[in-house]
C-alpha cells in the first residue's frame, strides 16, 4: 500500500494522493477510489467504519472483533482487541509497506479507549523496509478514552539536523522527551530501537502487550496520519525546578516551597511507628512458624516443597526489598563541565565502577574553569545553586557516562539537597544520619523484611533489617562479546586475571559487611549481556564471537579450541561435523568464520555456552566463598533479555540463589516452569512499575495508568513471587524516583520510586506494601502455622 502526501499545507488541509483503497478522509467509510483526494484534517488509515475487520490486522493470542454502534468511540465501528495470554497484541502489516516519504513533521495518532478491569500496556513498535524497528509505549487507563500520538518526523523544517538530534536523538539527554505542544493527547513514551525510520516503506504497525498476569482488553479506532502543532521552541527550557520537580506542570504531591516540605516531613515522620509487623522475629523471619536449624547465618531449604531462605535463628525467611537506598544515582547531568586537567582519572585497580561513585563535588581548584558544556542541557534547568552558596555541596562529577548528553560533566543531586532540606543540619551532614534512621523506620512500617541491592554502605551496621550487598567485578581482564553488549562486554572467565579481580571485588565487600550476620547474601555483577534466546545466533553470540578470534591472545577461545579439539580429535572429523573447511586445528585457534551449517554444531555451541557460564559462575563463588564463606553467593542478577538456558543451568550450579530482573507484571503462571528442573530458589532483584501523574516524562519500562494503579500492581507482583514455590524474594527497583532529567550515568529518568525526589512517599505504593506484608508469611507459609 502506498499512501503519498504532498508537503505543502493549504488552508490547513492535507493535500494527498491516494493510491490504495485504506485511506480515505476523516471520518468517512473505506473507499476504492484511486482518485487524489483532499483530507479536511487527518488521514484516516483506519477508522473500521466498514464493519469488517480489515484483512492486514493479524492478531496475536487474542481476538478481534468490530464493535456494534453503542460501543463505538466515534461513528459506527471500532476494533476491540481482546488478549487471551501474557505475550498477545494486534498488528497491521500492509501487503504493500507504506510510503510516507514525501510527507514531513507528522505524527500517527489513535483513539483508545479500556472497558476492562485492569489498565494494559501497550508496546507500540513500527517497522521499516530496511529491518528498523522503534518500540514506544503506553498505557491505556480502565474507562478514559484518550487519543495517543507517535511524532514519525520532527519539528522545524528550516533546521533539519536541529530536529534530528533534538526530537529523535534526544540531545537533551532524557530517555523520553518532553511534550513538544501542549494537548490533552498523550505522547507515546520512547523505549528503544532505530528513531529514524525509513518513511518510504513501513513494513508494520504492532501494538503488543507482554507479561501480563491477566487477560485484557481495550478498543481502537481512527488510525490516523496527522500534522505536528507548532512546535514549543522552548519546550526544554527551565523544565527543572529548585527541588528537581516538572516546573511546567502542577500535580497532587508537589512541593511548593521549604515551609511545605518541612509540614509534610513532620507529618510522615509523627506518623512512623519504626516497628516491625507482629509476626516478625529478630532477623525479621516469621517468628509464628516452625524454627529451623539455625547457623547464625542466612541459609536455604526446600521446606515442604517450597524453597525458603531460613534467617540466622532458624525462622522462614522471605526476602522483599527495595533497591538503590543512596545518593550515587540520584545525580543528573547539568550540562556543564571543567577543564579536565582538573579531574582524577580512573585506574585500573579500582574497585568502585563509577556509576556507583558517591556524589564528588570537583576540587576547588577546578570551578573556576566550570563552563556550559551542552547548551540544550544547561538551558533544562530553572534553577542550580552557587557552588560556594547554600546546597552547593550537593554537586558532583562523572568522568564517564554509558549514555546520555554528555560523556563526562557535572552533576547535582536535587534528592540529596532536598534531604539537607526536609531534615536540616545540625552537624556536618546531619540530614543523611537522619535520612538513614527514618528510612530503617519506614521499611520496619511498610513491612519490608530486606534493604534491597545497593544500599549506602552506611546501612549495613544499622543491626535492624537484613541486607544485601554488592560489588562489580572491574579492572583489567579480557573481555567476551555476546554481540549485544548491553552495558559491556561480558568477562572473558578463561582469563586468570578475572579471578583476581573478582577476589579484590570480595575483599571490598567482605570488608563493608564485617562478617555480620544481618547480610542476607551478595550479588556480584549485574545484567551481564550473557546473549538473547531470539534466535541462535543471538542465544550463542558468545561462542560465535569467540570462535572468530585468536586463542593466543583470547583465553576464552583457548579453552573453546581446547574442549573442542579433546572432542573430535582430528580437524577432519570437526569439518564433517560442522560442515567446514578449516584447513587445521591452528587455523582453528586463530579464529574463522562461525556461522552456523549444521544442528551437531549448534549443540557444540551449546555445550560451550553452559562451560562458559560454568566457568563464570564458578570463578565468582570461588572467589567470593574465599572471602565470605558464611555468606549466600546472589549470582547477578540475569535480565529477562539475557538468560539462555545454558546460562541458567550453569547459574543454578554454581550458585547460592538464582537472581533474575525481571520487568513484566509478575511471575508468569507456565513461564517458570523451567525451574522445577533447575530446582534451585530463586530471587527477583529488580521489578518496578511507573506512571507520569507525578510530573516525569517517562514512567519508565512497565507502565501503570497512575500512582493508584502503581500500588495495585506493586501488589499484584508480589503475590505473584511469595505464591510460586521457587521464589525466595523480590526486589523492587527502586527507592527514590529517578530525576526527571535522567540519572547521570545512562539518563533512566523513571518513576519508580517508593519516595518522590522530595523524599516524600507515594501513598499508593506505601499502602499496598503494607497490605501484601500483612499477609506475606501466612500466605507463603501458612499450611506449616504452629
Amino acid at each position: 500500500m502506498n499512501i503519498k502526501f504532498s508537503k505543502k499545507l493549504v488552508s490547513g488541509v492535507f493535500v494527498a494522493s491516494l493510491s490504495a483503497p485504506i485511506l480515505v478522509a476523516c471520518n468517512a467509510t473505506n473507499s476504492d477510489s484511486t482518485k487524489t483526494t483532499k483530507v479536511t484534517e487527518d488521514v484516516i488509515l483506519y477508522d473500521f467504519e466498514s464493519g469488517q475487520t480489515p484483512a492486514e490486522v493479524n492478531v496475536n493470542n487474542g481476538t478481534a472483533s468490530i464493535t456494534a454502534n453503542n460501543q463505538a468511540i466515534s461513528g459506527k465501528h471500532s476494533l476491540k482487541v481482546q488478549l487471551t495470554s501474557d505475550a498477545a497484541g494486534m498488528a497491521i502489516r500492509p501487503s504493500t509497506p507504506f510510503d510516507w516519504s514525501e510527507h514531513s513533521d507528522f505524527n500517527l495518532a489513535f483513539d483508545l479507549t479500556n472497558e476492562g478491569t485492569e489498565s494494559v500496556q501497550i508496546d507500540l513498535t513500527i517497522s521499516d523496509i530496511d529491518g528498523n524497528a522503534y518500540t514506544r509505549g503506553l498505557v491505556v487507563p480502565v474507562g478514559k478514552t484518550q487519543t495517543h500520538y507517535a511524532k514519525m518526523d520532527g519539528h522545524d523544517q528550516k533546521d533539519p539536523e536541529w530536529a534530528t538530534k533534538t526530537e529523535f536523538n534526544f540531545e537533551s539527554g532524557f530517555r523520553s522527551n518532553p511534550v513538544t505542544w501542549q494537548s490533552d493527547d498523550k505522547q507515546v513514551y520512547s523505549f528503544w530501537g532505530k528513531k529514524r525510520l525509513n518513511l518510504a516503506g513501513i513494513t508494520a504497525i504492532s501494538f503488543y502487550s507482554k507479561g501480563l498476569l491477566s487477560h485484557r482488553e481495550y478498543t481502537i479506532d481512527n488510525i490516523r496520519l496527522r500534522k505536528n502543532p507548532a512546535m514549543d521552541q522552548t519546550f526544554l527550557d527551565g523544565l527543572i525546578d529548585q527541588y528537581g520537580q516538572n516546573a511546567k506542570i502542577d500535580f497532587p504531591g508537589k512541593i511548593h516551597s521549604d515551609q511545605e516540605l518541612k509540614q509534610v516531613t513532620a507529618a510522615e515522620l509523627a506518623s512512623l511507628k519504626g516497628e516491625s509487623m507482629g509476626d516478625r522475629s529478630k532477623f525479621h523471619g516469621w517468628k509464628d512458624g516452625p524454627k529451623l536449624e539455625a547457623t547464625g547465618f542466612f541459609r536455604t531449604e526446600k521446606v515442604e516443597g517450597k524453597w525458603a531462605l531460613v534467617d540466622p535463628e532458624g525462622y522462614l525467611y522471605f526476602s522483599t526489598g527495595i533497591d538503590i537506598m543512596r545518593l550515587s544515582n540520584s545525580s543528573t547531568m547539568t550540562g556543564y563541565g571543567f577543564d579536565k586537567k582538573f579531574i582524577a582519572k580512573r585506574t585500573a585497580d579500582m574497585t568502585v565502577a563509577e556509576d556507583d561513585q558517591p556524589l564528588n563535588r570537583v576540587n576547588d581548584e577546578a570551578i573556576p574553569s566550570r563552563h556550559v558544556a551542552n547548551e540544550t542541557r544547561a538551558k533544562v534547568f530553572e534553577w542550580l545553586p552557587e557552588y560556594d552558596g547554600e546546597l552547593g555541596n550537593h554537586f558532583g562529577y562523572r568522568r564517564e557516562t554509558q549514555s546520555g548528553p554528555l560523556k563526562e560533566g557535572e552533576t547535582f543531586s536535587f534528592y540529596s539537597a532536598n534531604l539537607e532540606r526536609r531534615y536540616g543540619e545540625t552537624y556536618k551532614e546531619s540530614y543523611l544520619d537522619t535520612w538513614r534512621s527514618v528510612n530503617v523506620r519506614r521499611m520496619k512500617d511498610w513491612g519490608f523484611t530486606s534493604l534491597g541491592n545497593w544500599s549506602q554502605e552506611a546501612y549495613y551496621g544499622n543491626n535492624q533489617i537484613p541486607f544485601v550487598a554488592f560489588a562489580d567485578i572491574i579492572g583489567e581482564f579480557g573481555t567476551l562479546s555476546s554481540g549485544f553488549d548491553f552495558w559491556h562486554g561480558v568477562p572473558d572467565a578463561f582469563d586468570p586475571r578475572f579471578y583476581e579481580r573478582a577476589v579484590i571485588a570480595a575483599e571490598h565487600v567482605s570488608a563493608q559487611i564485617n562478617n555480620t550476620p544481618w547480610c542476607m547474601g551478595v550479588f556480584m555483577d549485574n545484567e551481564q549481556s550473557f546473549g538473547r534466546s531470539t534466535n541462535r545466533n543471538t542465544r550463542y553470540g558468545i561462542v560465535i564471537n569467540t570462535l572468530g578470534r585468536d586463542a593466543a591472545t583470547v583465553p576464552g577461545k583457548a579453552a573453546f579450541t581446547k574442549i573442542i579439539k579433546n572432542k573430535y580429535k582430528t580437524i577432519a572429523a570437526l569439518n564433517k561435523a560442522w560442515d567446514k573447511n578449516i584447513e587445521s586445528w591452528d587455523a582453528f585457534a586463530k579464529g574463522f568464520d562461525a556461522s552456523f551449517n549444521t544442528d551437531t554444531q549448534e549443540a557444540d555451541y551449546s555445550d560451550l555456552l553452559y562451560q562458559y557460564g560454568v566457568k563464570y559462575f564458578s570463578t565468582v563463588n570461588k572467589a567470593m566463598k574465599s572471602k565470605m564463606p558464611n555468606h549466600l553467593y546472589l549470582g547477578s542478577r540475569l535480565p529477562l533479555w539475557g538468560m539462555p538456558p545454558e546460562i541458567l543451568r550453569a547459574a543454578a550450579e554454581n550458585s547460592d540463589i538464582i537472581t533474575y530482573n525481571v520487568y513484566q507484571e509478575g511471575i508468569i503462571p507456565g513461564k517458570w516452569d523451567f525451574l522445577e528442573e533447575l530446582d534451585k530458589p530463586s530471587l527477583v532483584g529488580e521489578f518496578s512499575f511507573g506512571s507520569d501523574d507525578a510530573g516525569h516524562v517517562h514512567p519508565g519500562i512497565v507502565i501503570a495508568a497512575d500512582q493508584k494503579d502503581r500500588g495495585y500492581k506493586l501488589k499484584k507482583y508480589l503475590e505473584s513471587v511469595i505464591d510460586n514455590p521457587y521464589f525466595v524474594g523480590a526486589h523492587m527497583f527502586q527507592f527514590s524516583d529517578g530525576p526527571i532529567p535522567g540519572r547521570a550515568y545512562d539518563g533512566e529518568n523513571y518513576n519508580t520510586g517508593m519516595v518522590r525526589v522530595t523524599d516524600v512517599p507515594y501513598e499508593h505504593m506505601v499502602e499496598a506494601a503494607k497490605e501484601v506484608h500483612k499477609e506475606l508469611y501466612p500466605r507463603r507459609y501458612g499450611f506449616l502455622q504452629k
